[in-house]
């Protein structure tokens, strides 16, 4: 089983009717993106901060971790786990369906994520067959990238919104990642509804303004339907 029973979450100040699910980075809780959304909370969306499982990772000499799957190097031709991946992603998709049971419909619901949150996120929302609200993929990478077509993708979220954030000063995900991201994702999804937005001095974190342009953009898709 991926991820566990527990995740930090804000309930909707009255009856929910869109949620956000937004993924942690690697040896994170979602404890502090729960803190973060509380800051730009609406009353009728729903907050879910799920935490990864605890597992070695390669990356920090098999150090046990908070992890959604295993990272090899940071380098773009590192080796992927790509079983781990693809087994974090179907837990997404549990986490969505879930909602969906709760009578908040996948189209209502922004998946996002920080770090390794935001690569499985971006991964996730290009192979479900859920059709999804937006994605708001912060200081990340697209996973297993190699494994999408050249061109446009043919899933139901071929034309979903995305804003991409990133720090210009980010040491762990070069800001080079996050553009060489944004170049593939408007091969893949309709290109118009790609947001890619690069902050000054910003590093492998978040900030006030990124909270802000985060709000904005779910706003627009995530509107009040009474």
């Amino acid at each position: 089983m991926c991820g566990n029973s527990m995740s930090a979450s804000l309930p909707a100040a009255r009856k929910a009717t869109a949620a956000v699910i937004f993924l942690h980075g690697l040896g994170d809780t979602g404890h502090g993106w729960e803190e973060a959304f509380a800051r730009i909370r609406r009353s009728h969306i729903k907050y879910i901060c799920p935490h990864a499982p605890v597992m070695p990772v390669t990356l920090n000499m098999n150090m046990a971790m908070t992890s959604w799957f295993d990272i090899i190097g940071l380098s773009p031709d590192s080796q992927e786990d790509e079983p781990g991946i693809k087994h974090a992603a179907e837990y997404v998709k549990t986490l969505i369906e879930q909602e969906v049971k709760n009578g908040i419909p996948s189209d209502r619901t922004v998946l996002g994520g920080f770090s390794q949150g935001g690569a499985l996120s971006l991964y996730t929302a290009l192979t479900t067959q859920q059709k999804l609200a937006g994605v708001t993929a912060l200081g990340c990478w697209l996973p297993l990238r190699s494994s999408f077509p050249q061109g446009p993708i043919s899933g139901v979220n071929r034309d979903i919104p995305i804003l991409q954030c990133h720090g210009d000063a980010d040491p762990l995900v070069p800001i080079m990642f996050g553009s060489l991201t944004a170049e593939k994702l408007k091969k893949l999804v309709n290109p118009a509804n790609v947001t890619f937005k690069v902050y000054e001095g910003m590093m492998h974190s978040s900030c006030p303004q990124e909270m802000l342009d985060i709000r904005q953009f779910i706003d627009k898709i995530l509107p009040p339907v009474d």
